[in-house]
């Protein structure tokens, strides 16, 4: 069949099936796959080669952060810009892919916490208590200052 050996524990293991691409491709989640450079063979076989790619994805993944980072506190996608330069520093370093990975496992937790229908219950009340006291103290403004749009202030 289609055995290895492993040196370290000295016996066979059972080969994964790969993809063209490399991937292993039968039982294997995104999770199970591999760390590590996902650079084209051809790059890795340089060692310089695979330094510059190293360089190039490590500069364009901090440019897309900083863009993130900027973006927080300006309208637009702050986190998920963020989350997409993890995701290019990810395709050649293993400390973003670990990162993606808890990252990834504590989103799905939180949803699934979410769905909860003791949580969702609970979500849903506060936010209608949210609203309500938001709805009383616009009225209180309201009906305390009058509603004057801001070039018809005479001053």
């Amino acid at each position: 069949m289609n055995a290895e050996s492993d040196e370290r524990d000295g016996g066979a293991v059972s080969a994964k099936p790969v993809s063209a691409t490399g991937d292993v491709t039968e039982g294997v989640t995104k999770e199970d796959r591999e760390l590590g450079s996902r650079a084209p063979g051809f790059i890795k076989a340089s060692r310089t080669l695979h330094l510059s790619w190293q360089v190039g994805v490590f500069v364009v993944g901090l440019a897309v952060v900083v863009a993130g980072v900027i973006m927080l506190p300006l309208p637009g996608p702050g986190w998920l810009v963020i989350f997409g330069g993890m995701a290019i520093w990810a395709t050649e370093f293993v400390w973003a892919q670990l990162v993606l990975r808890w990252t990834r496992r504590k989103v799905s937790e939180a949803a699934q916490r979410a769905l909860d229908p003791k949580v969702r219950r609970r979500n849903i009340i506060l936010t209608v208590i949210g609203l309500v006291i938001i709805s009383v103290l616009v009225g209180i403004y309201v009906w305390k200052f009058g509603v004057t749009m801001p070039w018809k202030i005479h001053e």
